[in-house]
C-alpha cells in the first residue's frame, strides 16, 4: 500500500471505513483527542479508545470499553487514529503490525508524523495518512 495524500483517497477513507481505534484517546473535552472521536461517533463511526489509564478504570466512551492496547480489541478494526507525539508512534507498531485483521490503514492526526514507521507499515499493506485531522477532513470533504 501506500501513503495517501489525495483528497479522493481521503474521502475513500473515510467513506469505506467505519471501525476506528484511537490510540491516545483522552477523557477531556476540549482536547483534540476527545472530540475529534466524539464528532466521528456522532457521524456513526464506531469509536474504540485506547488509553492504559482509562482501561485500568474501567472507563467507556461512545458504548465502547476503553482498552489498553490494540492486542485487547477483539473486532476488526478498519482505522488505527494515532494522537500521540511524533516520537512516541512508533511504540505502537509492533502492536499494529500483530493486529489480525490488520487495519486498512494508520491515519496519524494533524502534527503527528512518523516516516519511517509509515515505511513499515505501508511494506505489509496498510495505507497510512500522516499529518491530517480526520474531522476537518470529514468536515470539508463529506
Amino acid at each position: 500500500m501506500t501513503q495517501l495524500q489525495s483528497i479522493p483517497d481521503v474521502i475513500r477513507i473515510l467513506t469505506e471505513n467505519k471501525v476506528i481505534a484511537v490510540v491516545g484517546f483522552h477523557r477531556d473535552p476540549m482536547k483534540p483527542a476527545y472530540y475529534v472521536p466524539e464528532y466521528l461517533y456522532r457521524q456513526g463511526y464506531t469509536i474504540i479508545p485506547v488509553n492504559p489509564a482509562l482501561a485500568a478504570r474501567g472507563e467507556s466512551f461512545f458504548g465502547h470499553r476503553a482498552v489498553s492496547t490494540l492486542a485487547e480489541i477483539s473486532t476488526p478494526v478498519d482505522v488505527v487514529e494515532i494522537f500521540r507525539r511524533s516520537d512516541k508512534v512508533h511504540e505502537h507498531l509492533p502492536d499494529i503490525l500483530n493486529m489480525t485483521p490488520p487495519p486498512r490503514v494508520v491515519w496519524m492526526q494533524q502534527g503527528i508524523r512518523d516516516d519511517r514507521t509509515a515505511q513499515a507499515l505501508t511494506g505489509r499493506g496498510i495505507d497510512v495518512i500522516q499529518d491530517r485531522c480526520m474531522l476537518a477532513d470529514h468536515r470539508a470533504l463529506l
